[in-house]
């Protein structure tokens, strides 16, 4: 029985101001706070780009999960801040995989000429 995709939601961020870009900074720390101790939430994060880029990810167990979160009142706050930024990227990415070093002992350890992926 194949396992529910993990679903990661990426959002980037961009402000008219230094003082805008701080204040996204801000509010979404201050919702990753309470975010990250959900049920079936793997990964919350915001990080800041050299290019001043605000960006915050989520990354949810399961669809399941990723579905309670988007209709629960508390993502209507991260639409809010969504919203108050000059741009905005929102994109959900389901990952029905992910692999560590054995991938890597996989390709490495497969004979030359072979190295097509597996399925």
């Amino acid at each position: 029985m194949a396992s529910s995709p993990r679903v990661r939601l990426n959002v980037a961020l961009t402000a008219t101001s230094p003082r805008a870009r701080q204040n996204l900074v801000d509010a979404l720390r201050f919702l990753m706070m309470t975010t990250r101790y959900d049920p079936g939430c793997v990964e919350c994060s915001v990080l800041e780009d050299g290019d001043g880029t605000v960006r915050y990810t989520e990354v949810w167990a399961t669809e399941l999960d990723m579905r309670r979160r988007v209709g629960a009142e508390p993502f209507t706050s991260l639409l809010g801040v969504v919203e108050s930024a000059e741009s905005a990227q929102v994109q959900f990415d389901f990952v029905s995989e992910t692999r560590g070093l054995d991938y890597i002992a996989e390709v490495r350890n497969t004979p030359a000429g072979s190295n097509s992926p597996r399925r």
